[in-house]
């Protein structure tokens, strides 16, 4: 069987016979979207370059392929590259080249071997993209001075191979050898989905690439170790950033605090190898995200103050003094979080983005001091550019009822619709409609929500009710999701709730700090609230309903099912389950422990709300998914969940993924994800006999 005809839903789980055509009706339609992920503009401000993920001619992956969209709207998208490993991370140079990271083959080169991602180059007036750097472990983000196109990578490297013949000899006898040990020496071993060690990553400087029309070969650019010292795990990382005349480099360099925790200090480092020196170091706060002004004078960061038992981050945005290191709160009085600044072409102002009340919204404050003006009404946005001369704002935008498209902005509007710029990633429509509600929570807190009701809810025909958590759990909803889509649900004749509850960003601080080292109070009482507040809408069924979420809405997953059976059936994805377990085996114990507290000496928070503390009180069907690469939440979490499950004989399924991490990426998995929670609903909230994936 094909596998577009192998990922189709059961005849039961399919979009309502009278629900218009939509690709969210059939998972290898949804599956076939195009996808758009980054956007990069032109010095001059003439040229948008955005990546595109599309299936692959097997389907069995997304290729990322680079296109070019017009600024000024006028012109349709066309496509700029094409390749079998495809291409991303886009960053334009003065000259107009077009460079990007891809693992195509080099089509100079005597033997193709295993290509590592190299730096590429596309011409200014097009034709053939050449490889203008390479590293033997490959080549991970690149930086661009914008006044004189200089150029720094970011590139793992092994101890002691600076020089790549060095890096590859040792790669080299590493593999001759069957080694594949690393040793650690300090904490942490993992990330995300990935060992750290043995290889770290140094900043490489290239200086100017050579023109279109020179023919050096990747290997004959000098580079030039600006990290030497960089060691396993952390290395030099990959936050960094060029002054526009190239001549110092801003990065965010990872430090000890306390025996295994570390946080994050700003250092400038000159390029011309004459030394690094310290700018912003605050022992209470992680300092990142550095940008320099247009004069190369100032610079503007986040500080993220380091939480504690008793309190949550906090965020502002500090203004520093290259020379002298001084440092000015740009938002003291901004009850949000502020994350990506960059300058105004004259530098007068800082764009920002930050959540705000179920929106990711971009603000502008002046250098001089002010309140920060929010200049989107509606929508999440990212990617945000400022071109050189100050004509207007381009940025992604997203909401729950649009992926992910490229946009144009006004610099001083104040809470207004962009203009959206042809793409290939509009989509024509959607099975149902959009709502911003509200609930009351118990202390009389306000609870903002998303509301996705299918096509044909009403009072004479309501439909069943999905309540859908979010993770984090510092997030809220309010941005696109091809992981979490409510619209396949809605496809199907569900009604989906997207809820914001405590712990949520965008509603202030003490919103935050509601539930702060209690999940298991505000944020458990706020979805309830929200749930309740929609069972009072006629269009829904309030006798059919379900709960389920990931990450954090795993937990919380988890956790109703401890505290209620007011819903038929439960999703936990990636949640956590032990809290001690937890803790102790995340890829950043350090973060969670100052929350939670050490569970040995201060053990009353993994009492109170560690959800396996309560299982015997579980009565609903549970769904449990989890892969195991996830090193977020580590897969001993669902593990202890399904034996705690199955030995008290609650009806319940274990969906894993052997090669998966916090997220279910590839097509096909992503389609079973989908498939077995669609099925699972069905039996549990429809009442329909339980349909078994065709491939599972």
């Amino acid at each position: 069987m094909s596998p577009s005809d192998s990922s189709a839903a059961p005849a039961s789980h399919a979009a309502p016979s009278d629900a218009p055509s939509s690709p969210f009706a059939r998972l290898a339609d949804f599956a076939a979207l195009p996808r758009i992920g980054a956007l990069a503009l032109s010095a001059d401000g003439s040229r948008l370059a955005i990546s595109v993920a599309t299936l692959d001619p097997a389907k069995k992956k997304w290729q990322s392929a680079l296109w070019e969209v017009d600024p000024a709207g006028d012109r349709p998208a066309r496509r700029l590259t094409r390749s079998v490993p495809g291409e991303s991370s886009p960053v334009w140079a003065p000259d107009g080249s077009l460079l990007f990271t891809s693992a195509r083959p080099d089509p100079t080169a005597a033997e193709a071997g295993d290509p590592k991602p190299a730096l590429w180059s596309l011409p200014p007036g097009g034709g053939e993209a050449r490889p203008v750097l390479s590293r033997p472990g490959g080549i991970s983000v690149v930086a661009v001075a914008a006044g004189t196109g200089d150029v720094v990578v970011a590139a793992p490297t092994l101890p002691g191979g600076a020089e790549p013949e060095a890096d590859e000899d040792r790669l080299k006898a590493r593999a001759d050898a069957g080694v594949t040990a690393v040793l650690h020496e300090s904490y942490p071993v993992r990330y995300w989905d990935s060992d750290l060690g043995p290889a770290a990553p140094h900043l490489f400087w290239a200086g100017r690439l050579p023109d279109d029309g020179a023919d050096e070969g990747t290997d004959r650019v000098p580079l030039r170790d600006l990290t030497p010292e960089a060691t396993p795990p952390h290395g030099a990382g990959e936050e960094f950033t060029l002054s526009p005349d190239g001549r110092l480099l801003a990065r965010s360099e990872e430090v000890p605090d306390g025996p295994a925790g570390h946080r994050n200090r700003i250092v400038l480092t000159a390029t011309d190898g004459s030394g690094t020196r310290l700018l912003v170091d605050d022992p209470l706060a992680d300092v990142y995200a550095a940008r320099f002004s247009p004069d190369g004078a100032a610079l503007v960061c986040v500080r993220e103050s380091l939480s504690s038992y008793a309190e949550p981050p906090d965020y502002t945005l500090l203004l520093v003094d290259v020379a002298g290191g001084g440092t000015q709160d740009l938002t003291p009085d901004f009850d949000r979080w502020p994350s990506a600044p960059q300058f105004s072409a004259d530098g007068a102002d800082v764009y920002f983005l930050a959540d705000d009340d179920g929106r990711h919204a971009i603000f502008r404050v002046p250098v001089s001091g002010g309140t920060p003006m929010r200049l989107t009404a509606d929508g999440a946005y990212s990617h945000l550019q400022v071109p050189r001369d100050g004509s207007a704002l381009y940025a992604l935008r997203s909401a729950y009822d649009s992926p992910s498209v490229p946009v144009r902005l006004d610099l001083t509007t104040t809470d207004q619709e962009p203009v959206v710029l042809p793409n290939p990633g509009t989509l024509d429509g959607l099975p149902g409609t959009l709502h911003e509600v509200e609930a009351t929570a118990a202390d009389g807190t306000r609870v903002q929500s998303w509301l996705v009701l299918p096509e044909g809810a009403s009072a004479d025909s309501p439909a069943p009710l999905v309540l859908w958590i979010h993770g984090g759990p510092l997030m809220s909803w309010n941005s696109w999701s091809w992981r979490w889509c409510p619209w396949v649900l809605a496809a199907r004749g569900y009604a989906v709730l997207l809820p914001n509850p405590a712990l949520s960003q965008g509603f202030g601080q003490d919103f935050v700090r509601r539930g702060w080292g209690a999940w298991g109070e505000a944020p458990y009482t706020d979805l309830m609230a929200a749930v309740d507040a929609a069972e009072q809408r006629p269009d829904i069924d309030a006798t059919r309903t379900a709960a389920m979420g990931g990450s954090f809405g795993g937990y919380m997953a988890n956790w109703i099912a401890t505290q209620t059976d007011r819903f038929r059936a439960i999703v936990s994805h990636a949640g956590l389950w032990h809290i001690d377990s937890f803790t102790s085996t995340t890829d950043a114990a350090y973060y969670w422990e100052k929350e939670w507290g050490d569970p040995l000496s201060e053990p009353r928070r993994y009492e109170q709300h560690s959800p396996h503390r309560f299982a015997d009180a579980i009565r609903t069907p549970m769904l449990v998914i989890h892969g195991d690469r996830d090193y977020r939440v580590p897969v001993g979490e669902a593990l202890h969940l399904w034996y705690d499950l199955q030995k008290r004989a609650v009806p319940s399924k274990f969906l894993y993924f052997p090669d998966e991490n916090h997220w279910v990426l590839t097509p096909g998995n992503s389609t079973v994800w989908y498939e077995t929670v669609l099925a699972f609903l069905a039996e549990h909230v429809r009442d329909e006999p339980w349909q078994r994936p065709a491939l599972l």
